[in-house]
């Protein structure tokens, strides 16, 4: 047996073709059903909203705030700048436990800095009440 000669059989380029041209065909059908669908719920959407209230206003734009809306709107208020106010509230706190100052200048309290405090705390220890002292939940039980 001498095979001389080559298979006339072979495969066609219709059939990839004709599948690749099927699959478009199929994502333009898709695509058209779903613009539609998109198009048909927006309508819809827009045609069945419950009236809006008339104390809504609908050009205003609730997400941008400015200065004088905020000095016109009742306490509470919001934050007009969140990071500054806080960078604020921080420095102030942080001047707090870093000074001296007067709490109570007629009964001599003082305010000392957190530093020199844990310092007399570890000189002088804590303070410890004596063994038959009254505390100050029983001192006025009889």
């Amino acid at each position: 047996m001498h095979h001389d000669t080559f298979e006339h059989e072979d495969l066609t380029p219709r059939g990839p073709f004709y599948f690749m041209a099927g699959l478009a065909v199929i994502c333009v059908v898709l695509y058209l059903i779903v613009f539609g669908m998109y198009r048909f719920l927006d309508d819809y959407t827009k045609t069945d909203q419950p009236p809006l209230s008339p104390m809504a206003t609908p050009e205003s734009d609730t997400r941008l705030v400015t200065h004088s809306d905020i000095q016109t709107f009742p306490e509470p208020r919001l934050e007009e700048n969140e990071r500054t106010e806080l960078r604020t509230y921080s420095d102030e706190e942080q001047q707090k436990l870093s000074t001296y100052d007067w709490v109570d200048k007629s009964k001599g309290i003082v305010r000392i800095p957190i530093d020199r405090a844990m310092e007399l705390m570890v000189q002088r220890g804590l303070p410890v009440r004596r063994a038959g002292a009254a505390s100050p939940e029983n001192s006025g039980q009889n």
